[in-house]
């Protein structure tokens, strides 16, 4: 089962990409850059094409992204939730299953607990996935643990539907 996790932005978009098997093998991880200069809808055209290649070279089974938590700042929770879109239907049109994952909730999959401070998730991402070194920057440890997220809940999932 492979697992593609996003940490959506519009500047950057973290990615990771998973496979579960008897354990956890990161196959590849990364950032979609966009330029300042493009405009929103080159930013969000760039990013639709990045994934694209994401999605065809490594055929994920499920999208687990972050979900978007901004207080303050409304016009930039506009244009992340503008890529979290294009990643969502992205993963309708290759009929995946989707899954969203609030930070704390990442935090606490990866670290136990969901306040862990950044360092520690991704020395946890790093031992969890057998990686030489911590994932980074934030955008990607956040993508990984987002995928991280999404085995664990597949884990679940199988774990619930076999003892009913």
């Amino acid at each position: 089962m492979i697992i593609l996790g996003i940490d959506p932005g519009t500047a950057t978009s973290g990615y990771g990409i998973i496979e579960k098997k008897s354990s956890l093998v990161c196959l590849e991880y990364g950032l979609i850059k966009t330029e300042k200069t493009l405009s929103d809808a080159k930013r969000l055209k760039k990013i639709d094409e990045e994934l694209e290649k994401i999605f065809k070279s490594h055929s994920p089974d499920v999208l687990a992204v972050e979900k978007i938590y901004f207080s303050k700042n409304v016009k930039t929770a506009m244009t992340v939730s503008q890529v979290k879109g294009i990643v969502m239907l992205k993963a309708a049109k290759n009929e995946i299953p989707v899954y969203e994952f609030t930070p704390s909730q990442i935090k606490a999959t990866v670290a136990g607990h969901g306040k862990a401070k950044k360092m520690q998730v991704q020395k946890m991402i790093k031992a969890e996935l057998n990686l030489k070194e911590r994932p980074r920057p934030n955008d990607v440890a956040d993508a990984l643990g987002a995928a991280i997220c999404g085995a664990q809940k597949i884990k679940r999932d199988s774990i619930t539907s076999s003892e009913s």
